[in-house]
């Protein structure tokens, strides 16, 4: 008997010593002797220091507190306006880059013909196929005489001249003459290996 109290004891001793039961916090609430468990921020400044109190009195606090308090209407929307970006810096639309004066978006590369020029040009793709010299086979000069174009030309200038060259040798408006049906044939073939050259 006297061993197990002794065992008791010291078990006792060893706990205080070795194994500290956590303190308990006590409610921040001025007269309050209850457990303080549960926390809450002290300020809209201080958001990462807390109070603590207990359930009756952190329910009391949230009800009250108002994290906007003390701010004027503008100053809300701006700090909410700010809070929808997570308060990084944000800018308009085309503004970051662009020349604010011509209001033109600032030039990215563009090697899939996505977008096209502001004026209705031709894209970035288009124009380094213009300007980057295909190696031309004789088909291809040849066609390029027959079609009475030059080097460097592009995919919307053989079209365009194909349809001037095709409402000019067109048999209806040669009278049905064999020699423009005949050069219209030939403008068809040199259509279609530049066509085929530039794409």
């Amino acid at each position: 008997m006297a061993r197990a109290k002794h065992q008791d004891a010291w078990e006792h001793a060893w706990r205080d010593r070795y194994d500290p039961q956590p303190e308990i916090r006590l409610c921040d609430h001025k007269g309050c002797t209850a457990a303080g468990e549960f926390r809450a921020p002290k300020s809209r400044s201080s958001l990462n220091e807390f109070y603590w109190f207990c359930l009756e009195h952190v329910r009391e606090y949230n009800k009250a507190w108002n994290y906007f308090d003390g701010m004027n209407d503008s100053e809300v929307e701006q700090h909410v306006r700010q809070d929808t970006v997570w308060g990084r810096e944000t800018w308009r639309l085309g503004g970051r880059f662009g020349d604010p004066a011509s209001k033109r978006p600032h030039k990215f590369h563009d090697p899939f013909d996505i977008f096209e020029d502001e004026e209705g040009g031709e894209s970035d793709a288009q124009k380094r196929r213009a300007h980057a010299a295909p190696k031309a086979e004789a088909p291809e000069v040849e066609a390029l005489e027959i079609m009475e174009l030059d080097y460097p030309t592009t995919l919307e200038d053989v079209r365009k001249r194909y349809k001037e060259l095709a409402k000019k040798l067109h048999p209806d408006a040669n009278g049905g003459d064999p020699v423009a049906e005949e050069c219209l044939k030939d403008v068809n073939r040199a259509y279609t290996t530049l066509r085929k050259w530039l794409s």
